[in-house]
């Protein structure tokens, strides 16, 4: 077994659509980024990536690569369970937190763990995911930007 964490942050801006964990949030600011900028599922995949020592998403998916401007990030995480699985890992269990003053995302949440768990190919019992403000302090407390923490483990397969 190994335990990886990552992190991820983005800015809101007008212009963009909100992903998180997969989904379309209705919200009238996204986060910008080279793909579609899905903190939570860019956090999941350094957390799986550090776990099994594949460095992380910036090293396997550059923000300066063609192939990835716009991009699903849920095509992120299929490959990043694709490269664990190279070094004969799989998924155990994944906690993640989103840090975001709005939108209120515990509505969301059910919807996030079932989309992760589909993609990862795992029940949707090992995906927790929780939801947090940050007390209206720092960026994203100015929602100025959304960011994401991740915890898994893995397990030999």
């Amino acid at each position: 077994m190994r335990i990886g964490f990552g992190y991820d942050v983005h800015q809101l801006v007008e212009g963009r659509e909100l992903w998180l964990g997969g989904i379309k949030i209705d919200h009238s600011l996204g986060l910008l980024g080279h793909s579609d900028a899905d903190v939570l599922i860019h956090a999941i995949c350094d957390a799986l990536l550090g776990a099994a020592n594949l460095r992380d998403i910036g090293y396997h998916f550059p923000d300066t690569a063609a192939e990835t401007d716009g991009i699903d990030s849920k095509i992120l995480l299929r490959k990043t369970i694709a490269l664990i699985a190279t070094k004969g890992f799989r998924v155990g269990n994944i906690d993640a937190t989103v840090c975001a003053e709005r939108p209120k995302l515990n509505p969301h949440i059910p919807a996030m763990q079932a989309c992760l768990a589909e993609v990862m190919g795992v029940d949707s019992d090992v995906v927790s995911i929780k939801a947090t403000t940050t007390e209206k302090l720092g960026f994203t407390g100015r929602q100025e930007g959304i960011s994401a923490y991740a915890v898994c483990l893995i397990e030999k397969a």
